[in-house]
């Protein structure tokens, strides 16, 4: 099923055109899918720091991830089916004009990582949408296997969905491997409240019974967690950082840490919080160091999570929660000519929910 006039139109996309530049807005023809893709008219594109450290790869990075450029940027795309190939045929419940929300990792399916699950892990999945591939930051994007590329969002809006692919299935996947440390005598400490750290505070609030408690230098920020169910909120992160967190839990233990950072300094502070048996989840992407000998810095029988991104179950159980009305997805919106100044509050701080581009 393909609509001949969108096909024979251009749009507009934001693309990466060389390497060590920075992305531009121009137009190229809409895609028409092959026999064995779906084409989604997209309704929002939510934006990540991601986006623009990829502009500043040299070439010789992105050709050993297997990246080509141009592509178009873009990696927490949602929207609805627009265009069918010949040779596909769509998961049950899901037409043309349904609401879905992309699957942000690739993986191939095949491989004993994706037969477990553990599509995070596939080692085929370095080509990604926005990484190497065309994304969701233009009016349409093609998806291979819907099966494996689509998650269907029912009655939750496709414009607010798109952070869901990344952000927020991210931080589900944080959350779910620490929630085996964590009952209701347990405290967990979210390190950054920002976009993926909102996320966890609720993912935490609404999956375990932990007390949460939220680390973050910005006032605002601290008042969002607070309003996404986090018990307290701490400004840090500095030297009396732990001691303001005693002062708020007593003598409680601290069973688990989420840094959504990823700083020398954030990942010092956690591994000082956390008690014997803790458990640290790594998220974030700062490029730190714990700069002394492992034993006596890491807690006594503890364990550490290194990630980035998701699985695809990660995704469908983020997607369940916001339309069971569980998890806000709080939205900045901005049209597809404002996309560099959407990145440029994002960069600065001045936002209030994630950087959705609707085009």
């Amino acid at each position: 099923m393909l609509d001949n006039a969108a096909v024979s139109a251009t749009m507009t996309a934001f693309r990466l055109v060389e390497w060590s530049s920075p992305p531009q807005l121009i137009e190229i023809p809409v895609p028409v899918p092959r026999a064995d893709q779906v084409r989604v008219r997209v309704a929002g594109c939510g934006l990540c720091h991601s986006d623009l450290a990829m502009a500043q790869m040299p070439a010789e990075f992105g050709a050993t991830m297997g990246w080509r450029v141009p592509f178009t940027l873009g990696h927490e795309a949602a929207g609805w089916i627009d265009a069918v190939g010949s040779g596909v045929d769509l998961p049950p419940g899901l037409t043309v004009g349904s609401a879905v929300v992309l699957v942000s990792p690739a993986s191939c399916g095949n491989c004993r990582w994706c037969r477990r699950g553990q599509e995070n892990a596939c080692p085929h999945g370095q080509v990604g949408r926005g990484y190497g591939r065309d994304g969701g930051l233009a009016e349409f994007v093609v998806v291979d296997d819907p099966a494996r590329s689509l998650v269907a969002l029912g009655s939750l809006d496709p414009t607010i969905a798109g952070p869901l692919a990344d952000a927020g299935a991210t931080s589900h996947h944080a959350v779910s491997r620490i929630a085996p440390y964590l009952d209701a005598e347990s405290t967990v400490v979210v390190i950054g409240a920002g976009g993926l750290g909102g996320f966890a505070v609720q993912l935490l609030r609404a999956l375990t019974p932990a007390r949460v408690v939220a680390v973050d230098p910005s006032p605002r920020r601290r008042q969002v967690a607070l309003r996404y169910g986090a018990h307290h909120s701490v400004d840090g992160v500095d030297g009396d950082t732990g001691a303001k967190i005693s002062s708020l839990v007593g003598s409680d233990p601290i069973d688990a840490v989420v840094d959504v950072v990823g700083s020398t300094d954030t990942i010092t502070l956690a591994a000082d919080l956390l008690a014997p048996g803790g458990a640290l989840a790594l998220v974030g992407a700062a490029g730190g160091t714990l700069r002394r000998p492992w034993f006596g810095a890491l807690p006594r029988d503890g364990v550490v999570f290194s990630f980035q991104g998701s699985d695809r179950a990660d995704l469908a159980g983020v997607v369940e929660l916001a339309a069971a009305g569980r998890l806000v997805v709080d939205i900045d919106r901005f049209t597809l000519a404002e996309v560099h100044e959407a990145y440029r509050q994002m960069e600065a701080g001045d936002l209030t929910g994630r950087a959705v581009v609707t085009p």
